[in-house]
């Protein structure tokens, strides 16, 4: 072999080396157990379960990725989890029953949802305080954060709503109807549209970020069951190329598999039952689900599209995250 051709392929196999693959842990709120499940990346093992306060559901990592925000709804508050100790170092100010929350772009506020107080309240992480309360429709649950930061959407089950909130002055912008009991909200990687899953209605709505328009409407239907079985909620919309999207069908125990080009369901991956939350591996392989009946979560290759692995976590699991 040529010096150069061998110095090239050590080169080579020493980057490989220096480079190993992406480690990462999974954290998952377990709603009728008061613990959140941590799960090694690699093995797809739990790792630990953390006891926490009562009835958590939406969570979310800080900026920095060494906390974990979690809404225990039952208590009323956020708690904020050391990652590192495994501990509760304090709690933030959230209204009454939270259920979801986005953290800003720059770490600094909490957009949460309060579904008993018809709220949304933003609080200021840094200085642990409320900034104001947002009267909303009945029941809002889901919080979707454009890229920039700017727009705020929250859905409300009852009024059947998406509520855009200017996060500047801080008031609502716009109301777009959407179909029966919206559950959660998300935007585009690209901010261009705003996906709305309704669980009884059975549809997403694809609504235009800018005009507010619903620009198309996307159905679901499984061979063998009843329509009233499949009740879209979790939303994940892919950012690596891929134009896929994906949404949790409940009680169905199944993802769709949705192209953000087309609108057209691609395929339908049999998970739990009650799938209801979703997040990527950073590297956006995997897909990670919470299935509450099962009191599972199911690890989803999204290159040969099939679930790899159910992994047993507490009772009624709820949010995930996943830390890098």
């Amino acid at each position: 072999m040529h010096r150069m051709s061998r110095i090239a392929l050590l080169s080579s196999l020493m980057m490989g080396l220096a480079s190993p693959a992406m480690a990462y842990t999974i954290y998952v709120s377990n709603e009728k157990d008061n613990t959140v499940s941590v799960i090694d990346g690699e093995s797809l093992e739990v790792i630990d379960t953390i006891t926490v306060g009562q009835r958590p559901r939406g969570i979310v990592l800080s900026q920095d990725g060494n906390e974990l925000y979690m809404c225990t709804s039952d208590d009323d508050h956020v708690e904020v989890l050391n990652l590192d100790t495994g501990k509760v170092t304090h709690t933030l100010p959230s209204g009454p029953d939270p259920e979801l929350m986005a953290l800003s772009p720059d770490g600094r506020r909490l957009y949460i949802a309060n579904e008993d107080d018809n709220l949304v309240t933003v609080v200021d992480v840094d200085e642990r305080r409320k900034v104001v309360e947002i009267p909303v429709g009945i029941e809002p649950e889901g919080i979707g954060l454009s890229p920039d930061g700017k727009w705020l959407v929250n859905t409300s089950e009852t009024t059947n709503m998406a509520h855009f909130i200017n996060t500047e002055t801080l008031e609502i912008d716009d109301n777009v109807l959407v179909d029966s009991r919206p559950r959660v909200a998300q935007f585009k990687p690209d901010g261009t549209e705003v996906w709305v899953s309704s669980e009884i209605g059975g549809t997403v709505s694809i609504i235009n970020a800018e005009t507010r328009e619903i620009e198309h409407s996307i159905s679901f239907e499984v061979r063998g069951l009843p329509p009233e079985a499949i009740q879209p909620v979790g939303i994940k919309l892919s950012s690596d190329g891929s134009n896929k999207a994906y949404i949790a069908l409940g009680p169905a125990a199944r993802i769709a598999v949705v192209d953000m080009q087309s609108y057209e369901v691609e395929k339908y991956l049999l998970v739990g039952p009650r799938v209801w939350n979703m997040a990527f591996s950073p590297d956006q392989d995997r897909l990670f689900t919470t299935n509450g009946v099962g009191g599972d979560v199911s690890v989803i290759d999204l290159k040969k599209m099939k679930v790899l692995k159910s992994v047993k976590v507490g009772r009624l699991p709820w949010g995930v995250v996943v830390r890098p």
